[in-house]
């Protein structure tokens, strides 16, 4: 396991202290303490366990497509996951189920399955990041979240020093929440995912993926069509990764949709209706609640796309609204900031307050 960060900068490693921002997708955060790289799920535990030795924090970082870290970096270890790989662990005439390493790029996780002709992750293409943190976020979109078909999530358990395996049913999943988020007692080095041998997507749930295939909802189509209209889809609001497009220099949606109950949702409407904005954007849910598109709230609050302005170092993308983007020379304060004006103007005018979607680390909004 190279520990390839010390404490303080040499001749002989060039990378001492380097900010993360180089390994996040917004470009932003400051210097590890201690940086080290693991390509297996020894080398995984072998870094945690060397750091609490140490008595240092960890921060273990995949993709960095779903962090914001702050300006002063990480006061501890920060560790690279680096490990990759795929197997088929069990399969039958009509299922497959694949134990995939924390370190796999995600989105050429799901390339393979369309290819394979393994249904069931198609709708969740181009999201950046590392396989093991999608379930910490329980990872979703178009219609499709990863607690579908995770059937296992292999640990190190830093509280009992034990390596196991945790069942769905004790991950706690929920609307981008798990067992897992904000909660570093179990570190995960793979995941179990049970697929459909199918070269037909999932039923297609999500209106805007229905309308980009023109098909009905609920109908089902080739994997490779559904991954297509998605790319594209995502794509088209910069949630692609484009190195030559600052609108993908983001965390992807950096706010959750609200979910509210049956009061907060009616008081919402009432405000709404006074306004004159119209009726939200919204999903209901079984038990009368409504999930209240963020992106929705934040446009009619007077936030449009590229507020405040293309000549600002961090703004909302000129593609989604949702996603506030890192122009360059920027620095996570001022993201923070902006963030910290969108929230407050949403609540002002609809009394509804957004949470972000991604981890903050060694930085609060305020």
């Amino acid at each position: 396991m190279p520990d390839v960060s010390a404490h303080a900068p040499s001749a002989e490693d060039p990378t001492a202290l380097a900010p993360l921002a180089r390994y996040t997708t917004l470009a932003l955060g400051g210097p590890p303490a201690r940086l080290a790289e693991a390509t297996s799920a020894d080398e995984l535990v072998e870094a945690v366990v060397t750091a609490g030795r140490r008595g240092e924090p960890v921060l273990v970082l995949g993709g960095g497509s779903n962090v914001v870290i702050g300006d002063d970096g990480f006061p501890g270890t920060v560790i690279l996951v680096r490990s990759r790989g795929l197997r088929v662990v069990t399969e039958d005439a009509t299922t497959v189920t694949v134990r995939v390493a924390a370190g796999e790029p995600w989105d050429e996780l799901v390339a393979a399955t369309v290819a394979a002709g393994w249904s069931g992750v198609e709708c969740l293409s181009g999201i950046p990041g590392a396989t093991g943190a999608t379930p910490i976020q329980n990872v979703g979109a178009y219609g499709q979240e990863v607690a579908e078909t995770i059937q296992k999530v292999h640990v190190y358990d830093r509280l009992t020093g034990e390596r196991g395996a945790l069942p769905a049913a004790e991950c706690r999943f929920a609307y981008r929440e798990s067992l897992f988020k904000r909660n570093d007692r179990y570190l995960v080095l793979a995941v179990d995912f049970r697929l459909t041998r199918s070269e037909r997507s999932t039923p297609i749930r999500y209106a805007e993926l229905a309308r980009a295939l023109d098909v009905a909802p609920d109908d089902r189509v080739p994997l490779a069509d559904a991954r297509a209209a998605v790319l594209r889809l995502r794509a088209g609001k910069g949630m692609v990764l484009d190195t030559t497009d600052p609108d993908t220099r983001s965390v992807g949606s950096f706010f959750t949709n609200p979910v509210l109950d049956v009061a907060a949702a009616e008081r919402l409407r009432t405000r709404t209706g006074a306004s004159g904005v119209g009726e939200p954007a919204a999903w209901p849910g079984p038990d009368g609640s409504l999930k209240v598109s963020a992106a929705w709230l934040i446009d009619r609050a007077g936030f449009a796309k590229g507020y405040p302005g293309p000549d600002t170092p961090v703004g909302i993308s000129g593609k989604h609204t949702l996603a506030l983007t890192h122009r360059g020379g920027g620095s996570t304060a001022a993201l923070l900031e902006l963030a910290g004006t969108i929230r407050d103007g949403v609540r002002q005018r609809f009394g509804v307050t957004l949470r972000p979607e991604p981890v903050l680390v060694n930085c609060v909004l305020d």
